[in-house]
């Protein structure tokens, strides 16, 4: 598992505990599980053939602008999914908004 023995996951286990502390550990842990989950739900319905009406996309036609444009809103989702469940990340998000409102006001 990339080259880690046992003593080296045994201490960065330690460090994490020391950081986190025993109470948040749970919280970080369901929120990566929810992530990689959502991770998982995207890479399958990017995999899926079927487009979102039930209808076979066309691959014959170009590109219009919203659908080049789908990638981007994909990862937007994806990022904010993400977010959603990590709770320090979420906090931390929050934080810089709010530190972008403030710079926005005092401009």
């Amino acid at each position: 598992m990339f080259g880690l023995g046992p003593s080296e996951l045994l201490i960065i286990a330690v460090i994490v505990l020391i950081l986190f502390g025993a109470k948040r550990l749970p919280e970080i842990g369901k929120g990566l599980g929810g992530a990689i989950r959502e991770f998982k739900n995207v890479k399958k319905d990017l995999a899926d053939p079927i487009g979102e009406l039930g209808k076979a996309p066309d691959t014959g036609s170009k590109k219009t602008a919203a659908e080049a444009s789908a990638p981007k809103a994909l990862e937007a989702k994806l990022t904010d999914a993400v977010i959603g469940q990590v709770p320090g990340v979420k906090r931390a998000m929050e934080v810089k908004d709010k530190a972008q409102k403030i710079k926005e006001i005092l401009q």
